[in-house]
């Protein structure tokens, strides 16, 4: 029998092995992912509550947000807890499990992606809306594509890494901020649930 032996952990590199950087990068990556979660949830459930808001378009937000949500997830708090805890190894049925939710979620964004911006190509007397979702569009599909197409020469383990954080945390935050921003419709919403809330509390 041939001598072998069997994967049962991983190493992680992580961004950097300075022990002065490593509270300040759990500190942002740990305000990076409350906004996430409260970006994404809240919108989630204002478009569960608001009836305006029942249309395919806001269909495919709440859908997004659900799959930013857990796709953030499925990485950002082994991030963190690597940082803080200075432990950097992942078994192997972790990492696994790590990586196959990380690529679904991955995949239903990116379908959901192409999938508002050929409704907002289609609803071309909404030229506002169709702008924000081709930004959405473009950071993200811009980001792996300047992750995976970039030349071997100037290929850098530091620049993959910050492309890594920049679509596994960054954009999942930016998404809801994005789409709420700059849309009347969910601004008014939130208002409408706001407003709503204040009128039950002084009863």
């Amino acid at each position: 029998m041939a001598n072998r032996t069997e994967v049962t952990q991983f190493i992680l590199l992580g961004l950097t092995n300075d022990p002065e950087l490593q509270v300040p990068l759990f500190i942002m990556f740990l305000l990076i992912y409350i906004i996430t979660l409260v970006g994404n949830l809240g919108m989630i459930i204002l478009i569960l509550l608001d009836s305006h808001l029942h249309t395919p378009m806001y269909f495919f937000l709440g859908n997004l947000s659900l799959a930013d949500f857990c796709y953030s997830s499925a990485v950002t708090p082994t991030v963190m807890t690597g940082l803080l805890r200075g432990v950097k190894v992942i078994s192997y049925n972790a990492c696994a499990a790590q990586m196959f939710f990380f690529a679904v979620f991955a995949t239903v964004e990116i379908y959901l992606l192409a999938s508002m911006a050929y409704d907002r190509y289609a609803a071309v007397c909404k030229p506002l809306h169709y702008t924000t979702t081709m930004t959405t569009v473009s950071i993200f599909y811009g980001t792996v594509i300047f992750m995976y197409l970039q030349p071997s020469s100037s290929h850098s383990m530091d620049t993959d890494k910050i492309a890594s954080v920049f679509y596994t945390m960054v954009i999942p935050m930016l998404n809801p901020v994005v789409y709420s921003l700059r849309n009347k419709e969910v601004k008014s919403a939130f208002k409408k649930v706001i407003l709503e809330a204040k009128l039950s509390l002084e009863f």
